[in-house]
């Protein structure tokens, strides 16, 4: 395989760095020690930060001010923002942003991503449904208003939980389903009428809220039913969260790298043992296998290239190594740290919470395995 990336996805990752050089991951109170959020908001210096760079606008066409990049090209920034702890929903809002511009009415998104590319509206997206188990676009329902083939409006009722940073957000991307079972996309103003949030925090410290709708009435426009809108945003989610898993994995490896190589016993630094040694070289097995699914899974969501499988199975396979992977890679390395590991502070414990909180997004490896399984017995391999 070529995992040779452009000039323009290379100096995407260049400028990335070079934003994300300043950010310190602990600059706010350790979750561990904090009852609640950590912090009211974003970090809103390197959302004009990364507003300033075109990096939040890196997918969108020239069109709405964007530089006209596709989805690998966000996992790349991605996975660059997981090693410094980025508190941004730089996944979110680019992720619904490049929904609408695919599948929205045009009027739309000539309203919301010029904003978005400059950083001037915060976007996210409701993808866990009401308990995080089962389609998430089941928690809500949308009814049209109207007679005709065309709804003047639609009345959305149900709620959605651990919905990232809605209380700072200006729209929330909210899938729901009709009478007929179809999956649409709704894009809320929290403001609106008939729409309650209520405060939850992530495994990470991050601020969440359930968010619920109470016939709230929505104009045409707002709502999104083109066939496989949710889907490909749910792909793009999902894809997108093993990019943080892999940034995030990387991250801690090298801090466990230079913590065992300055460490001593005996005399020796802990790396050169050999217990250690297998154990490092496991995980950084388990990093390229992250990193290969990745972006195998980026490249089909780019392309929509064909294959034995559809790109569900891709998308499942790095699903299950991002899972397992990062779960391990952060147990390897609290075991090498020793105590040093669980002191409040060092940053470590904070990329283990926020490891956790992304395996917990991804769910389970073996609901993924079983999934994949379910394809396969689908689209039998020659």
């Amino acid at each position: 395989m070529d995992f040779t990336f452009t000039e323009e996805q290379q100096a995407a990752v260049e400028a990335a760095r070079a934003v994300f050089s300043g950010v310190a991951p602990d600059s706010v109170p350790s979750p561990a020690l904090t009852p609640g959020a950590v912090a009211e908001d974003i970090d809103r210096r390197l959302w004009s930060e990364l507003a300033s760079s075109d990096l939040l606008g890196l997918t969108l066409s020239e069109e709405y001010g964007g530089a006209g990049l596709g989805p690998v090209a966000l996992f790349l920034v991605l996975r660059e923002s997981a090693k410094v702890l980025a508190r941004v929903p730089l996944l979110e809002s680019c992720a619904v942003a490049m929904t609408v511009e695919r599948y929205g009415e045009s009027g739309l998104a000539a309203e919301l991503l010029p904003r978005a590319a400059r950083g001037e509206l915060v976007l996210t997206v409701g993808a866990n449904g009401r308990t995080g188990h089962g389609p998430a676009e089941l928690a809500v329902t949308a009814r049209p208003e109207g007679t005709g083939a065309a709804p003047s409006g639609w009345v959305l009722d149900g709620v959605h939980s651990a919905v990232p940073w809605a209380q700072v957000a200006d729209r929330i991307a909210v899938p729901a389903h009709t009478g007929e079972g179809r999956a649409v996309l709704a894009l809320v103003d929290p403001t609106h009428q008939g729409v309650t949030l209520a405060d939850q925090v992530s495994t990470s410290g991050e601020r969440l809220a359930e968010v619920r709708l109470d016939g709230v009435r929505l104009e045409a426009r707002d709502l999104i039913d083109t066939p496989g809108a949710w889907d490909r945003l749910r792909d793009l989610l999902t894809t997108g969260t093993c990019a943080l898993a892999l940034g995030l994995g990387e991250r801690v490896l090298a801090m466990t790298a230079e913590y065992t190589g300055k460490r001593e016993q005996f005399g020796f630094p802990v790396a050169t043992f050999q217990a250690v040694a297998v154990q490092a070289a496991d995980r950084y097995i388990d990093l390229r296998a992250m990193e290969v699914t990745l972006w195998q899974a980026a490249w089909r969501l780019s392309t929509c290239a064909g294959g034995p499988l559809p790109a569900a199975g891709d998308i499942a396979v790095a699903k299950i190594w991002a899972s397992d992977g990062v779960r391990r890679i952060v147990q390897t390395a609290q075991h090498l740290h020793g105590g040093f590991g669980a002191d409040t502070d060092y940053p470590l414990h904070r990329f283990h919470a926020w490891a956790k909180q992304i395996e917990l997004s991804l769910g389970p490896a073996a609901a993924h395995e079983e999934a994949l399984g379910d394809l396969l017995a689908a689209h039998p391999l020659a």
